[in-house]
């Protein structure tokens, strides 16, 4: 399976690349009033308008820094959103019996497992159970 590896903070993770719609720098947000904590607010690609979440909120992540610098649009479902990412590093094969499957703890039934490459150590996010 190919995945696409990004960080946040100093930690790595990935998702499918068939998730993957499109990687793009970032882009002008429109805040939307009332909205949850999660949602950072709307953004306009290609004349579609997209949902930009926070994944540091959905992932339970502090958040050091503040300059993200892409936007990764996913699938998820019938729609499409934005997450913002530090830095998108790779897209890479992994097979599927590298990815060391985690014990099922309360909440996070979104990590797919982590995968082990020697020089760091990427977590697998089932994005569908994330959003």
């Amino acid at each position: 399976m190919q995945v696409l590896i990004f960080k946040l903070n100093d930690e790595h993770f990935a998702v499918e690349t068939a998730k993957v719609q499109v990687i793009n720098d970032m882009m002008e947000v429109t805040r939307v009033p009332k909205a949850p904590s999660y949602i950072k607010g709307l953004i306009n690609l290609r004349g579609n308008i997209i949902s930009l979440l926070d994944i540091n909120l959905l992932l339970n992540i502090e958040k050091k820094n503040q300059g993200e610098e892409n936007v990764v649009i996913l699938n998820v479902g019938e729609e499409q959103v934005g997450i913002c990412v530090d830095e998108v590093e790779e897209v890479i094969e992994v097979e599927e019996e590298k990815i060391e499957q985690l014990k099922e703890e309360k909440g996070e039934n979104y990590i797919k497992g982590i995968v082990n490459f020697g020089d760091k150590i990427v977590t697998m996010i089932d994005i569908d159970k994330l959003i």
